[in-house]
């Protein structure tokens, strides 16, 4: 069976030709250039879903501007940071926005300033990119993981809740593929057990749960603007939250020698956004809300369209939920509505079509990465090998284990394109269903 699709590398193929029109229009109207050139978007013939990043301009206008200001980073004035730093927090309903130089560097900088280390333990989801597990040890706290809910691929707050142990020090849950995971039961559990909840919100800019962004539920939220993101610099970050001692210990911890007013734990990185990533991300700003439009619209419509296909399970969306980001757009697929047609040929069929997709996350629990970490001397001397060995045991998933069979994701450019290559995809789904015992023999 072919190995699964690696979240980016998924992503960085599946995109192709330039946006719609209507799109480019919606674009290009905020800010008229003289002799613009045609945002870049090179041209492929057998795919219409829409190139990323798209740019044009703006961007190139916004890096030679910091070029010439020579003022590139936060130490040198850091006007772009500040600008970035503002309209994210406003636009997202945060008191504070710390700009990160990855997704990755922001959640270091929460556990950090949480000063998370050595005897923690941290809970977060399987259904998640690696790097949620890799801040956990990078601190040599102990990741400790909750199952998956597979109606809506997010973390099931009961198992959360169940793996708490005295030694938890930390709730990570993660806002996988763009949408909220169920913050009414896990800011409760949060709450009524007195730990800090930090959303790993990486996908989910923009998303809304009961119409609060997300981000600040909890105690704070990260976010990643890597090259794959809805909004993106090619990487970068940004830890929001409501809390100002909250706030002034990230900052403190993502740049040396921070000057914030907060109690020092003596621990520090430097994790900070060059001036060069906050104005590409101002300039990808002037278009987000109508890239976030078009996917919402049609999302809705290709959830209509294969909830209708008998095997087609599009990912449920709790009731908070009122807006979903769409990084990812997932659903199961179940083979025994297919004649027993194996996943991997169902995309295989897909594609032959024009239509790409990828199978998705693997169970991360599982892997050799991190069953590395029950024989990491450094883990055994802190936890000890017995405890160590007990760990494994203790990160059974068996629902999440069932999912990843299942999953199936186009990443959020196939969401870019016009309602007539929305039900186009849905038409060949509904083709390839009929012909699936004759690509099952194949």
């Amino acid at each position: 069976m072919p190995r699964p699709l690696t979240r980016r590398a998924f992503l960085g193929s599946a995109a192709t030709v330039s946006l719609t029109a209507g799109l480019s229009r919606a674009a290009t109207a905020e800010k008229p250039v003289a002799k613009a050139p045609a945002p870049v978007a090179a041209a492929n013939k057998t795919s219409p879903t829409p190139e990323w990043p798209v740019w044009d301009q703006r961007e190139e206008t916004a890096l030679l501007d910091v070029l010439r200001s020579g003022k590139w980073g936060r130490t040198s004035g850091a006007a772009r940071n500040r600008e970035f730093e503002t309209a994210f927090a406003a636009r997202m309903h945060a008191r504070h926005c710390i700009a990160t130089s990855s997704g990755t560097t922001a959640l270091l900088t929460a556990l950090g300033a949480l000063n998370v280390g050595p005897g923690d333990e941290v809970i977060l989801p399987p259904y998640t990119f690696v790097a949620t597990f890799n801040a956990i040890t990078a601190s040599f706290a102990l990741p400790v993981f909750a199952d998956s809910d597979a109606a809506s691929f997010q973390v099931d707050p009961a198992t959360m809740a169940a793996a708490i142990t005295p030694a938890t020090r930390l709730l990570l849950p993660v806002h996988i593929a763009g949408t909220a995971a169920d913050l009414d039961a896990l800011t409760a559990l949060a709450k009524a057990r007195n730990l800090p909840l930090i959303e790993d919100a990486c996908q989910a800019p923009l998303a809304e749960w009961r119409g609060q962004p997300v981000g600040t539920a909890g105690l704070g939220g990260c976010f990643s603007f890597q090259a794959s993101k809805n909004l993106t610099a090619g990487e970068g970050g940004a830890v929001l939250t409501n809390d100002d001692n909250f706030a002034h210990l990230c900052y403190n911890f993502h740049t040396p020698g921070g000057a914030k007013p907060a109690a020092s734990s003596g621990r520090g990185a430097n994790y900070r956004l060059t001036e060069f990533q906050a104005a590409l991300l101002m300039a990808q700003w002037t278009r987000l809300e109508a890239q976030a439009k078009l996917r919402d619209a049609n999302a809705a419509h290709l959830s209509k369209l294969l909830s209708q296909i008998p095997g087609i399970a599009p990912a449920r969306l709790a009731a908070g939920n009122t807006r979903n980001a769409w990084h990812l757009y997932m659903f199961r697929y179940r083979p025994e509505r297919f004649s027993n047609l194996p996943r991997a040929k169902f995309i295989q069929a897909l594609a032959q079509e024009g239509v790409a997709a990828s199978s998705g996350y693997t169970s991360l629990n599982t892997t050799a990465h991190v069953r590395a970490l029950a024989t990491n001397p450094h883990y055994q001397r802190i936890y000890g090998k017995a405890a160590m060995a007990r760990w494994l045991e203790r990160n059974q998933c068996p629902v999440n284990d069932r999912l990843v069979e299942e999953g199936v994701w186009f990443g959020q450019a196939k969401l870019l394109v016009t309602r007539a290559e929305i039900e186009r995809v849905a038409e060949v789904i509904a083709r390839v269903q009929k012909r699936s015992g004759e690509l099952a023999r194949a």
